[in-house]
């Protein structure tokens, strides 16, 4: 089953679950923030990845330099391991995993999650590749991919059992958009994914078909 099928199987369960006027609110939240243009402004193809340095799940520090010396990336952002979404997609490119390995690649997933809530959403997931906590999402920010939770959803992410501060920090709600992408050795953009809808998530076989794409020596 697809990424995009396991989406749409989940959303017509929240929908039968959740109440309308619930769900209108958080749809409104949505709409608000895809009519700010937001994932327009954020970083796209043909721009150069801005260096970062972050710790992953285990606390060892990941730079972005070092990865791309190894060759191509593939570099995804979720919202936390609180969000089903974001495990869908993230159970999606685990299984892709060897088929992104075999192009040469390397995969890293980036969220405002402190390390200890990382390690969690990694075994939760079974996951064997790099997981980053960006604190305060400050490096998502650089790229432009960050909003702040509206105030408005707080206590509905509450009524769900999800608690944002618990996972990114007392007073952090900041988040960032959906976005993957995949980077060149010379840490150029080739493929570029944003949407401010977080139902939204890229068909991670159209990832592969970008890594593909790149030549050897690149």
């Amino acid at each position: 089953m697809s990424l995009q099928q396991h989406i749409q199987d989940y959303l017509q369960s929240f929908r039968k679950k959740v109440d309308i006027d619930i769900q209108s609110v958080m749809a409104q939240v949505t709409q608000d923030l895809i009519n700010s243009g937001m994932a327009n402004k954020a970083l796209q193809k043909g721009n150069y990845l801005p260096a970062f340095s972050l710790p992953n799940q285990l606390e060892n520090t990941v730079v972005s330099n070092e990865v791309l010396s190894q060759g191509p990336m593939v570099l995804t952002f979720y919202r936390g391991g609180w969000c089903p979404y974001c495990n869908l997609e993230l159970r999606a490119y685990q299984q892709l995993l060897p088929k992104i390995q075999a192009c040469g690649a390397q995969l890293v997933a980036i969220s405002p999650e402190r390390p200890d809530h990382a390690l969690s959403t990694a075994e939760k997931n079974d996951l064997k590749f790099e997981v980053l906590s960006d604190l305060n999402a400050a490096y998502a920010r650089s790229l432009g991919l960050v909003f702040t939770l509206p105030e408005v959803l707080r206590p509905i992410y509450e009524s769900f059992g999800i608690h944002v501060e618990k996972h990114n920090g007392s007073g952090q709600f900041d988040l960032p958009l959906p976005a993957t992408y995949v980077i060149d050795k010379t840490g150029r953009v080739i493929s570029a994914f944003v949407d401010a809808d977080y139902t939204k998530r890229q068909n991670p076989q159209e990832v592969l078909k970008a890594l593909e794409k790149i030549p050897v020596a690149a």
